[in-house]
């Protein structure tokens, strides 16, 4: 009956195991460089992170709140009544500016008496600080951009008073606030409906 050795005969060529220790070690560690900054390119490119300064969206933002923003919503939908985005400031792209849509393209936005109405119907608001008490203004929103109002009505800089939002500086859509923990939480996104009359 036949036998058969089964040690391994010693190979000279192999490379010495603490040189390929080190080599397998430099090797994971680009591979998980490489994953960190491709997973990082590809949060970016779908969402932003954003820090709220300021109190223009009180109560549903307040200052210093970190919030994330969806910058697909707008590429597979369109901006709808109600909804909290970001945006480039239009007197300076280089700002952010966060509030609320409250007309679209063609909607005709009046104020009156404190009271928001869309083409001519009122919005029921219950996310507003308190009415707004500047002058009644009635704006027809043009093609292409988009009205948006702060919640704090009185406390805010928007297009009541510096205009209307082109699409194309809509960044994407507030969806979650993230930072500090006890904020934490969905945006309220609540469509305006017409107030109901009696």
């Amino acid at each position: 009956m036949e036998s058969y050795r089964t040690d391994q005969i010693p190979d000279s060529s192999l490379p010495k195991e603490g040189h390929s220790g080190f080599l397998r070690f430099l090797f994971d560690v680009v591979e998980t460089l490489v994953l960190s900054v491709l997973l990082f390119a590809g949060i970016n490119a779908v969402s932003a992170r954003i820090r709220v300064d300021g109190f223009s969206m009180e109560p549903t933002l307040k200052s210093g709140e970190f919030v994330i923003v969806n910058k697909l919503a707008y590429k597979l939908g369109e901006p709808q009544i109600g909804d909290v985005i970001v945006f480039h400031y239009p007197r300076d792209p280089q700002q952010e500016y966060i509030k609320r849509v409250i007309g679209r393209p063609g909607d005709q936005v009046q104020i009156l008496g404190g009271k928001v109405y869309v083409n001519g119907e009122e919005l029921d608001e219950p996310y507003v600080a308190a009415p707004a008490a500047y002058p009644d203004q009635e704006t027809v929103v043009p093609e292409g951009a988009l009205f948006v109002l702060g919640d704090n009505r009185n406390n805010s800089s928007d297009s009541h008073n510096w205009g209307t939002v082109p699409l194309e500086y809509v960044i994407g859509k507030a969806v979650l606030i993230y930072w500090p923990p006890e904020s934490w939480g969905l945006i309220n996104h609540l469509t305006p409906a017409s107030a109901a009359r009696e």
